[in-house]
């Protein structure tokens, strides 16, 4: 039965070599939890092999997928199966698949929060309840919006706050500093909190952003992952964290705000769209800093 199933799921792809699919995505592009790298890291931390599929037409390579089992790879739904869950944490993350412009292919393994940007050239999708939010740019904020973010961290700075950018950090420092401020925020541990020194440092080339210390401590982090397509950058929010005694200088946002007008800023010197997640569009706060785009299952 299990080769039934897999043989139906696999009609018209054929298998490819983890370097096949690597090429793919840099030629067509992808996201965060579709990156190579990150793909072939997680996977070895959970223990799970990978099966690299493609697309091809006339001899030519027009789409990758990476497969565990039914699902597209990193999948929440196999961890959970298998008893790993909260392994690590890669938030609801926009999936956008490498398939070329003009590719029309057939996906019949689990996926969910595909990407706007594969819907013309993926069979069958399903629209999502909750769709993606993604980032504004500078300029569809309001003038009193850009004001009020400028006045709290200059607020902030004067009242002895500091910038530090996270690859100062080790990832040591980092996993302690996010749980830490985590559960101040929350009341809970992180999803992933055992793992987080090894998953940050497996990642730690694709990790940005900044964290607010206030006097020499820290009271504000963010966990930001980003990967550069060939014609955008994918930034993943995935979480963060904030001292709740540093609420009068509204921290959380200040990092917000500096964390998304950095990443534009890189983007539009690069001359690349910016595709900044703040995952499922599910909480208002995410209205105020984000537009909603649309995402689709199977």
């Amino acid at each position: 039965m299990r080769d039934w199933l897999r043989l139906w799921r696999e009609r018209g792809w054929t298998p490819i070599a983890p370097a096949d699919y690597d090429a793919a995505w840099r030629r067509y592009g992808g996201s965060v939890a579709t990156h190579p790298q990150i793909i072939e890291r997680l996977s070895d931390l959970a223990g799970i092999r990978t099966r690299y599929l493609g697309w091809f037409e006339n001899g030519e390579l027009l789409g990758a997928i990476a497969t565990w089992g039914g699902h597209l790879a990193l999948s929440k739904k196999v961890l959970k199966r298998r008893g790993q869950r909260g392994l690590f944490d890669l938030g609801n993350a926009e999936v956008i698949l490498p398939l070329a412009p003009h590719a029309r292919v057939r996906l019949r393994h689990r996926a969910s929060y595909v990407s706007e940007l594969n819907q013309a050239q993926i069979v069958g999708l399903r629209e999502q309840r909750e769709g993606l939010a993604l980032a504004r740019a500078p300029e569809d904020y309001g003038k009193k919006f850009r004001y009020n973010q400028r006045r709290e961290l200059r607020l902030l700075e004067e009242a002895g706050g500091r910038l530090r950018p996270m690859a100062e950090l080790s990832p040591a420092e980092q996993a302690a500093i996010y749980a830490d401020l985590f559960r101040r925020r929350w009341g809970f541990p992180a999803t992933g909190e055992a793992h987080l020194e090894e998953v940050f440092g497996l990642l730690r080339e694709f990790m940005r952003g900044s964290l607010i210390y206030l006097d020499d401590a820290p009271v504000a982090i963010q966990i930001l992952y980003r990967v550069e397509s060939p014609q955008w950058l994918s930034v993943e929010y995935i979480n963060g964290g904030v001292d709740p005694q540093s609420r009068a200088f509204s921290p959380g946002s200040v990092l917000s705000f500096v964390n998304t007008q950095a990443a534009w800023d890189e983007a539009r010197a690069l001359g690349k769209a910016l595709r900044y997640s703040f995952g499922r569009a599910d909480r208002e706060y995410k209205d105020r800093w984000c537009h909603r785009h649309p995402s689709y299952y199977r």
